[in-house]
């Protein structure tokens, strides 16, 4: 492996950054990116050394794999300091996690209860209330402007739909109908067919089957599901070849590290004889 160490200036005085090069094994060519504390701590990931100078310094805008400040991340978390500091004196933020199908109160009468100190009290309800309560027409839109980011707060790319997926509504897009499709196998258990009706393309807001998601009728075949195991099949042999690549190189490390370790005592030996 080939190690290179040198002062990292985004971090405190006395911090370094580590850069080690495979050279061999499946993953030959790539590098990892270690980070060392004054007292010489090490620091796998962003998150534990985030974890480690706590409140001290702010890593939002530090990319952990070049070790420097991205401005462009600087900027967004200014923005979202000032949102931040406009949400405090409007009041709390709605930190509800529920997917916002219904907007408004309930229209069905609820049960009643009459308290008295007779024994044979009953909750009294409305036989034709609805077991079903309508949906707010089009509320998938609402979650196109969320975005993922994963661990080094890198934005995750949006997946593609197959061909076949297609939207249905105004200004539908493929954000939108892939929130859709996410949302109704999240909330409900039939199976996910799309708009059946064929009426639902020339006036959706009157056709509009709303515990489906906005997307025109569609049908898996066997070739579909054919193309999806073999693509989980590849992603699966990738994440192996990975994990083995870096379980090598771990053994590696540690090898080498002893053997250095084994080198600076005989030293240390060799000196004392003297």
């Amino acid at each position: 492996m080939d190690r290179k160490r040198w002062e990292c200036s985004a971090l405190p005085k006395g911090w370094k950054r580590e850069e080690v090069t495979r050279k061999s094994g499946l993953s030959a060519g790539k590098s990892d990116v270690y980070y060392f504390s004054p007292t010489g701590k090490k620091f796998r990931s962003k998150p534990q050394l985030a974890r480690y100078l706590g409140n001290s310094m702010d890593l939002s805008s530090f990319d952990f794999r070049t070790g420097k400040m991205l401005m462009s991340k600087l900027n967004k978390s200014r923005q979202r300091l000032r949102y931040d500091n406009n949400s405090q004196t409007k009041g709390k933020p709605d930190l509800n996690t529920s997917l916002p199908v219904r907007q408004t109160a309930s229209i069905f009468k609820q049960p009643v209860t009459k308290v008295t100190n007779h024994p044979s009290n009953k909750v009294k309800t409305d036989p034709q209330k609805a077991v079903d309560q309508p949906r707010q027409l089009f509320w998938e839109k609402k979650l196109s402007g969320l975005n993922a980011y994963d661990i080094a707060e890198e934005l995750v790319k949006t997946m593609e739909l197959p061909k076949g997926l297609q939207g249905v509504g105004p200004g539908c897009t493929d954000k939108t109908l892939l929130s859709a499709i996410a949302s109704a196998l999240h909330t409900s258990a039939a199976p996910i067919t799309g708009q059946l009706s064929a009426a639902v393309e020339k006036n959706p807001g009157v056709w509009l089957n709303t515990a489906q998601p906005l997307c025109k009728a569609f049908i898996v075949t066997d070739e579909d599901i054919r193309k999806q195991e073999e693509l989980v099949y590849n992603v699966r042999k990738r994440l192996e070849e990975a994990l083995m690549a870096d379980m090598l190189a771990h053994i590696e490390e540690a090898s080498s590290g002893g053997e250095a370790l084994k080198e600076e005592g005989n030293c240390h030996e060799d000196k004392d004889d003297v």
